[in-house]
């Protein structure tokens, strides 16, 4: 058996338990919230809330198998890593360079949305040449924060988080005592074909948890705090998303066909001031979401440098901040770029397909790195051996099943185009 310990590395153990659930919590808590509610009550009415439930149900055994898989190893990359010691390089590349393809380009997506909610205070920001000088501004700032260490980054996180939460809470405090339970029971379930598609869209609100797998090489005990951030994050949001589901159908009878559902929540429980708080709510959910995202998903191109799949100036470390700054200058030029351009749009349709392949490839690596990596004390274990593991894979190749054909086209195309990308730089180091 090997060892697992990635000490190689030489970037700083700065992140702990809370650090890592600040990371996933920024990483699942993003805009889908603030629009979901909606679209749940568009599809399945009263039953809306038990889509939240089902949801959560549905992604937990992913999470709690994808949280074994990060028991066994604590060095950068997360699913990189994972696919990589199970099936080989070549495989890994590919999981690594489309989960940052799919990353970037939500960032990108997430800056320009973030400056939408920015013009319900003021207008012009939203268009024009004021559009592209404040997705600037958000995306350098977001690069220079996480360049100059993790620590500082950390402590913005840990803000933005505390900021994210508060008008959400205040909504589910202020809302709760005109939510009547009885509709839980109540309500009529969907016709079973519908089902599927509804809980594919509102599935939006959970992924971004695997960013938390990312930086492990950066954790103070990545084996053991990891799975667990990842396990109550999920737990605590999904009650949360089911309180805010009861509040806005008690609330708004007409939130299928609202464009700003809790904002418009916001505004019937307490005014115009209840709207602009959730308003500024939205907007700084999002920047904790893109602040997740960079201190997470670069870190991607950094791992497959290391790992010889891309070229070194990616692995560099900043020989006074010990962090990978190329990689993270990379990947924000790279969503500036598509932010500004707007072609990122078409990249979010792959987007949900990108992740259930690499969920599917970090549960499918558990067998051979219970093999091949020694078991150490405290590392999380699962109960029933590969029993719930096996669960995970039956779900995402269900949830894979409502994926459009060109969901799948495109992941086809980036794969293959990655394909070109890990044999050129492979050539590249025989040639050296």
């Amino acid at each position: 058996m090997t060892n697992n310990s990635g000490s190689h590395e030489s970037l700083n153990r700065e992140i702990s338990h809370l650090g890592f659930a600040a990371i996933s919590l920024n990483g699942v808590i993003g805009a889908g919230i603030f629009a979901l509610p909606a679209v749940a009550a568009a599809h399945s009415g009263l039953f809306s809330p038990w889509i939240f439930i089902l949801c959560g149900v549905l992604i937990l055994p992913i999470v709690v198998s994808m949280g074994r898989a990060a028991s066994f190893l604590n060095s950068t990359g997360g699913p990189i890593q994972y696919a990589s010691r199970a099936f080989g390089s070549f495989v890994g590349f590919q999981t690594g360079w489309l989960s940052a393809l799919a990353r970037v380009a939500s960032t990108a997506a997430n800056a320009n949305l973030m400056v939408i909610y920015a013009g319900w205070f003021w207008e012009p920001i939203s268009t024009g040449v004021a559009r592209v000088v404040a997705v600037s501004c958000i995306l350098a700032a977001l690069t220079v924060a996480n360049v100059v260490g993790v620590r500082r980054s950390l402590l913005t996180l840990f803000i933005l988080t505390a900021l994210k939460l508060v008008p959400l809470s205040l909504l589910v405090i202020v809302g709760i005592s005109q939510v009547n339970p009885g509709i839980l029971v109540s309500a009529g379930i969907p016709e079973f074909s519908s089902l599927g598609e509804v809980i594919l869209v509102v599935l939006y609100a959970y992924v971004g948890f695997e960013g938390t797998l990312v930086p492990a090489g950066e954790g103070r005990d990545s084996r053991r705090d990891i799975p667990r951030a990842m396990i109550y994050t999920i737990i605590v949001i999904t009650v949360f998303y089911v309180l805010i589901q009861m509040v806005c159908l008690a609330v708004l009878p007409e939130l299928a066909g609202a464009k700003t559902p809790l904002a418009d929540v916001a505004s019937v429980l307490m005014g115009s001031a209840g709207a602009a708080l959730l308003t500024l709510g939205a907007f700084v959910s999002i920047a904790g979401n893109l602040h997740g995202t960079m201190l997470s998903a670069p870190r991607m191109f950094y791992a497959l440098a290391r790992d010889k799949s891309l070229p070194n100036w990616f692995a560099q470390i900043h020989p006074e901040f010990k962090t990978p700054a190329n990689a993270i200058v990379a990947f924000g030029a790279i969503g500036l770029a598509l932010a500004i351009s707007g072609t990122f749009v078409w990249l979010a349709a792959m987007s949900t397909m990108v992740r259930l392949i690499i969920y599917a490839l970090s549960i499918a690596s558990i067998p051979k790195l219970e093999k091949t990596i020694t078991a150490e004390d405290g590392q999380f274990k699962l109960p029933g051996g590969l029993f719930i593991p096996a669960i995970a894979l039956i779900i995402c190749a269900w949830l894979s099943t409502h994926a459009s054909i060109s969901s799948w086209l495109t992941t086809l195309a980036f794969t293959a185009v990655g394909t070109v990308l890990y044999f050129y730089a492979r050539r590249n180091i025989r040639q050296d």
